[in-house]
C-alpha cells in the first residue's frame, strides 16, 4: 500500500501540481486536504484531462475543478466493504474518513483485486524507413534504435506487457528479418507475437488490412517510434466511458512566433502581440480501435490513420480524444532521439 501522502494537494496548489500528483501516485486520483487534513474535494485523472481539453490554465488552481459532493467510507470500512462498494458503485478508488471529516485511508480498487491480463490485441507499426535518421537507419530499422541500452521497440513492448497485453502484432516491412530474429514468437517475454508483413508500404492504418481475423475487444494500435509513460488502462476505461467507436491519444504542443504579430483590418493595425505562443493538440500516435472500424480499412493499399479517423465521424462513429500528460517524444528525428538517450530512465 502506499502511503496517503502520494495522494495529497492542497486547495491552492497548481493543476501543474495535481498533475504530479496524480502521475506519481498512480491511482488516477489527488485528495485535496486542508491543514487539519480534513478531506475537502478530490480530482480524478479525468477531470484533469477534461480541464486540458476547456483549455484551463495549467497554472490555475486545485479548487477550482476538484469535486466536492465526493462518496466516502467510514474509517471502521473493511477491505472487503470498500471491494464491495466500489464494485456496485463502479468506482476505482474510495476515500474513508473520520467523525470530522479528516481523511484517514484511500482505498484502490487495484490493491484489493488481483490484475487481470487484457484481452485486448495490439499492433505496433514498425515497417517504416525512418529515413528522418540516416545514416542510423541505413542498416538498422528504426523501431531497433537502442535508448537506454534497449531496442525502442522491446521499450514498447514490455511496458505493454507490464499493463496485461498479451497478444502482440507487428507491422514489419524495412529489414523486418532483424525485427522477426530478434523478437520471434514472443516466447521470450512470455506472449503473443505475429507479424503482420508488408510488401509495400501501407502507411498506419494500412496494414491493419493484414490483421488474420476481427478482434472481439478494441486494439490498441501504437507507432513504433513513440517513448511515453502512458497508463494503458486508464486509456481503456476512458475509452468504454465515453462509449467511443476510437479514442484518439493527443499531445499539447506550444509554438512561439519569434516575432511580434501584428492584425491588421485593411491597413489599419488592430492589435500587436510581441512573441505570442500558440497551444494546439497533436497526434500522438496512439490508438484505441473497436473492431468495427476495421471494415473502413481497406486491402493491401496505403492508408494512414487520420484518414481512417475522418471515415469513422463521416460515419457518424463517435471519435473521442484522450490527452497525454504523461512523459511523450516522437523519436523520429536525430534531435529527439539524442533527448531520448538523456531522458529515458
Amino acid at each position: 500500500m502506499r502511503d496517503l501522502v502520494d495522494y495529497l494537494v492542497r486547495p491552492d496548489a497548481s493543476l501543474r501540481e495535481v498533475i504530479q500528483i496524480i502521475d506519481r501516485g498512480a491511482a488516477q486520483i489527488a485528495l485535496v486536504v486542508d491543514a487539519k487534513n480534513k478531506l475537502l474535494g478530490v480530482i480524478t485523472d479525468g477531470d484533469i484531462r477534461r480541464a486540458m481539453l476547456r483549455n484551463e490554465s495549467l497554472m490555475g488552481l486545485a479548487e477550482s475543478i476538484m469535486f466536492r459532493d465526493f462518496r466516502a467510507l467510514p474509517t471502521t470500512a473493511t477491505e472487503e466493504e470498500a471491494l464491495a462498494f466500489m464494485r456496485l458503485e463502479k468506482l476505482h478508488q474510495i476515500p474513508a474518513i473520520d467523525e470530522q471529516g479528516r481523511l484517514v485511508r484511500l482505498f484502490l480498487l487495484e490493491e484489493l483485486i488481483k490484475p487481470k491480463k487484457r484481452p485486448n490485441p495490439v499492433v505496433i507499426m514498425a515497417g517504416g524507413e525512418g529515413k528522418r535518421l540516416r545514416p542510423l537507419t541505413q542498416d538498422c530499422p528504426k523501431p531497433m534504435l537502442r535508448v537506454g541500452g534497449k531496442p525502442l521497440l522491446e521499450i514498447i513492448l514490455e511496458q505493454c506487457i507490464d499493463a496485461g497485453f498479451q497478444h502482440f502484432y507487428l507491422s514489419v516491412n524495412y529489414l523486418k528479418k532483424q525485427i522477426q530474429d530478434y523478437f520471434g514468437d514472443g516466447a521470450r517475454w512470455q506472449v503473443r507475437i505475429d507479424y503482420l508483413e508488408e510488401t509495400q508500404p501501407l502507411g498506419t492504418g494500412g496494414a491493419l488490412s493484414l490483421l488474420p481475423q476481427k478482434p472481439t475487444e478494441p486494439l490498441l494500435v501504437l507507432n513504433g517510434d513513440v517513448l511515453t509513460r502512458i497508463d494503458y488502462g486508464r486509456l481503456l476505461r476512458f475509452h468504454d466511458e465515453h462509449q467511443a467507436a476510437a479514442t484518439l491519444c493527443v499531445r499539447e504542443h506550444t509554438t512561439q512566433i519569434p516575432y511580434g504579430v501584428v492584425r491588421m483590418d485593411d491597413l489599419h493595425v488592430l492589435t500587436l502581440i510581441e512573441k505570442p505562443v500558440f497551444s494546439h493538440y497533436v497526434n500522438a500516435g496512439i490508438y484505441l480501435l473497436d473492431p468495427a472500424l476495421l471494415d473502413l480499412v481497406p486491402q493491401d493499399r496505403f492508408f494512414d490513420m487520420p484518414t481512417l479517423l475522418e471515415k469513422a465521424m463521416q460515419r457518424q462513429h463517435r471519435v473521442s480524444a484522450f490527452p497525454i500528460h504523461e512523459y511523450w517524444l516522437d523519436v523520429g528525428h536525430p534531435e529527439t532521439l539524442e533527448r531520448a538517450h538523456g531522458e529515458w530512465v
